[in-house]
């Protein structure tokens, strides 16, 4: 009696090469597992910071937060950079 141990010359079957895929599928379901929760908000070579320390955006703000500029001159600033850069909204440097 043929077993699955043992396919038609007494050595495994092609069956023995679910085993490598279903690692493959267990590594890579672990892998996209923690890219989605742990890794998520790390830097790294193909994740560039959001907004760079020495950004303009950045400055202005650190400037506002000092008191170096006040509330107005920071708005106007603000609005020219935004049309210069691109950058939406008005909740702070993103």
């Amino acid at each position: 009696m043929q077993t699955l141990a043992h396919f038609a010359d007494g050595g495994p079957g092609p069956w023995v090469l679910l085993f490598p895929l279903v690692w493959a599928l267990a590594i890579g379901a672990g892998v996209a597992l923690l890219r989605r929760t742990v890794w998520r908000g790390r830097v790294g070579p193909g994740r560039p910071r959001t907004v760079d320390g020495n950004s303009p955006l950045t400055v202005l703000g650190h400037r506002f937060a000092s008191g170096e500029i006040d509330e107005d001159e920071y708005w106007r600033r603000l609005s020219v950079l935004d049309d210069q850069f691109g950058r939406a909204g008005r909740g702070g440097p993103a």
